[in-house]
């Protein structure tokens, strides 16, 4: 188990990027909530000697995206909609919304690697092995995820 002189950076520097994680992937701000309070629980308890920091981000990550996955398929998940939350995050302009939005329509295949590629900057091979698939589907994924963006973004513009 951590001390207190250890968790507490490393809390502090990687809860934002567990709860974005858990947010993406759940769409439900009291379910990611819950799992990133979680997964630091977790981190706190581990008997675990870290190598580097890459590795307790790394080992964070695929805390959280199994603990993601179990809520998901939970039988007592609550569906929140996602409309609800949005509002209250604070965006530089009105094109970093609408990205937003774009983003969090998509399927959760094409989702969560977009957010671990973009938003955490993690390689494609790194995705692959935080998520467990190969890096050709990452990259797939990633391909298709641009091109579904880019339609609807330009469907959004041109209904404007």
């Amino acid at each position: 188990m951590m001390t207190e002189q250890e968790f507490t950076p490393l809390a502090r520097r990687y809860m934002d990027a567990v709860f974005r994680l858990a947010f993406h992937y759940t769409k439900s701000r009291a379910e990611a909530d819950d799992i990133t309070q979680e997964v630091l629980f977790k981190l706190y308890r581990a008997d675990k000697a870290f190598e580097s920091e890459d590795h307790v981000k790394h080992w964070l990550l695929r805390v959280t995206i199994n603990a993601c996955k179990k809520a998901v398929l939970s039988p007592w998940r609550w569906a929140e909609p996602m409309e609800d939350h949005t509002p209250a995050i604070p965006f530089p302009s009105p094109e970093h919304r609408e990205l937003m939005d774009a983003v969090l329509a998509l399927p959760a295949k094409y989702r969560i690697p977009i957010y671990l590629h973009y938003y955490e900057d993690y390689s494609c091979d790194e995705v692959a092995a935080l998520l467990h698939i190969p890096g050709a589907t990452v990259r797939t994924r990633l391909r298709r995820a641009r091109a579904m963006l880019k339609t609807n973004l330009q469907e959004a513009e041109s209904d404007v």
